[in-house]
């Protein structure tokens, strides 16, 4: 079922639950904005997930309006269309992999991609390029990139437990990647003033 209103909303309907799709959410901050949005409107909720959330009951109209406005305000977007929705599917799972889970994947990207979206990797792969006008494969490294110097700047991780945290095969991998990235070591980057960081919903 497909509601349009001037916030677009996809949902998927199962007896007594609704699940709603989001873009834009890449933190734990968004998941806490979206669960506000949801008390104040009464409506209650199985799961909050990056890019998702099932709510319990049906919604009026009157209801949809005001959580597609509501979010809005927070940055976040309700979304109607399935190509869009499998891009932002794609994008939160590479983030949750990268910044919010500690156990390493044992298969490849590709694979893992192919079996938590139930698409084959080929199709993710070129509808990711077309949306995004990027790679998942770029998509993938901006973001390790991102968690070293995270990484980097708390201080906690030698590089060796950084490359290993992150899925490198050595240090050295690791810091070649880093460089080409941004143009500077990993040694040179942790001794610096002012790091520079970017915000997940800017890579």
């Amino acid at each position: 079922m497909v509601i349009k209103y001037c916030i677009f909303v996809y949902c998927v309907i199962i007896p007594n639950k609704l699940k709603l799709y989001i873009k834009n959410m890449v933190c734990i901050r968004c998941k806490m904005s979206v669960e506000s949005e949801l008390k104040k409107l009464g409506l209650h909720y199985s799961y909050i997930e990056l890019g998702e959330t099932e709510i319990m009951e049906d919604l009026t109209a009157e209801q949809l309006k005001q959580l597609g406005n509501a979010l809005d305000k927070s940055g976040l977007q309700l979304m109607d269309d399935k190509k869009s929705i499998l891009v932002e599917r794609i994008k939160t799972t590479i983030i949750d992999l990268v910044h919010f889970r500690d156990d390493q994947i044992r298969v490849n990207l590709s694979d893992y991609l192919s079996e938590k979206l139930n698409h084959n990797y080929t199709y993710l792969s070129n509808l990711f390029t077309e949306v995004r006008g990027t790679t998942i494969e770029k998509f993938y490294l901006s973001h390790k990139i991102e968690k070293a110097k995270e990484l980097l700047v708390y201080d906690e991780l030698n590089l060796s437990e950084i490359a290993h945290k992150l899925h490198y095969s050595s240090v050295a991998h690791l810091s070649n990647q880093f460089k080409k990235m941004t143009g500077l070591t990993p040694s040179h980057f942790k001794n610096l003033k002012h790091k520079k960081r970017i915000t997940l919903g800017n890579l």
